[in-house]
């Protein structure tokens, strides 16, 4: 039986759940599975390394131990809406009990088989990290010791917020990051510069994409270390080889200087001999040498724009056409600019 057959609000009314949003709740609908458990059949055993969350639907699912005379000694029982082996499951600790079904039982497994958390968080490590920050919150209720719990996960915690927000190829910030945290990212004034490449094609398609993904390396150290040198501000890639910076607290003449001297910086990267000379080069046979240059623009939120979300597709759509018409230029982008160029009909 499938999850999707499951109606969403019973999935959402779970506390581990219940604070995602909806693209976390399909993602988590779709890498989960619905088991039936037969009365006395196991569900885990002690030793066994916790991998899983369960939530009990229906039926009773009871926990004991296994004494050294044969004994038995029931720690726990479960009912229709509680989940079972969460604590175990974020220390990632094995079983210290076994876990059967006193009645017929049916769970939500999550994940399911072949998924592991691990391998969910090369998928959508933000909805993961949401789900383990929310694990935790659930055990601060059961357990004493809620400081050292936290302590020991954050790091995992940190490094999956991290790997949500961070491009691997680059490690610029992602797009991503723009809709999710930007509304903590703003202070008046906030400044967006973006970069495309010019004629990168021509690079990618003599040399391969191998020098695209160096090339794009070394544009992503300019970017990182004017933030660093500045002690503030967000180097992002927005698209595949377009990226950029926003820098809080930053005003017109000098988010202007920044947008100029970034693409002085593009234009004093060490030229690279394409291995395929494009047809106009001088002669045939001879190397031909792939200068480096960009199209730029800059805006100043909220002065140029007061919606941000207007601004942010105002300047990218004066960078594609700023880019197209040739490139090498910084343009300044401005909402009553625009505005004002439209041929009035």
């Amino acid at each position: 039986m499938a999850l999707a057959n499951i109606d969403l609000e019973s999935i959402k009314k779970q506390e581990l759940f219940s604070s995602l949003r909806d693209y976390e709740l399909d993602f988590v609908v779709s890498h989960s599975s619905i088991i039936n458990l037969q009365k006395s059949k196991l569900l885990f055993c002690a030793g066994e390394k916790a991998s899983q969350f369960y939530i009990l639907t229906s039926g009773e699912i009871r926990v004991f131990k296994k004494n050294d005379d044969g004994s038995e000694e029931e720690m726990a029982r479960f009912t229709g809406g509680d989940t079972i082996g969460d604590f175990d499951f974020a220390r990632g600790a094995e079983y210290d009990a076994c876990a059967e079904a006193a009645k017929n039982s049916q769970l939500i497994v999550f994940p399911s088989s072949p998924w592991t958390m691990e391998s969910l968080a090369q998928e959508d490590a933000n909805t993961v990290c949401s789900i383990l920050l929310n694990a935790i919150i659930m055990m601060t209720g059961r357990i004493k010791s809620t400081r050292k719990l936290i302590l020991e996960n954050m790091s995992w915690v940190q490094e999956l917020h991290r790997r949500a927000y961070e491009d691997p190829g680059t490690g610029l910030w992602k797009q991503i990051l723009i809709k999710d945290e930007i509304a903590g990212v703003l202070k008046d004034p906030s400044a967006l510069i973006m970069l495309k490449p010019d004629r990168f094609k021509i690079l990618v398609d003599s040399n391969g994409h191998s020098a695209g993904d160096e090339a794009m390396i070394r544009i992503a150290i300019i970017l990182k270390n004017i933030t660093r040198i500045m002690g503030h501000g967000w180097a992002l890639r927005f698209k595949s080889n377009e990226v950029g910076l926003i820098i809080n607290n930053c005003y017109p003449q000098e988010a202007k200087n920044i947008a100029e001297k970034l693409a002085e910086m593009i234009a004093a990267m060490e030229s690279v001999t394409l291995k395929t000379p494009p047809s106009d080069s001088p002669k045939e046979g001879e190397t031909c040498e792939f200068d480096f240059s960009a199209t730029v623009t800059w805006a100043v939120w909220p002065k140029d724009d007061a919606e941000w979300d207007s601004l942010f597709s105002g300047s990218y759509a004066l960078l594609l056409s700023a880019w197209k018409d040739g490139g090498r230029k910084v343009v300044h982008y401005s909402k009553n600019e625009q505005e004002s160029e439209k041929p009035h009909e």
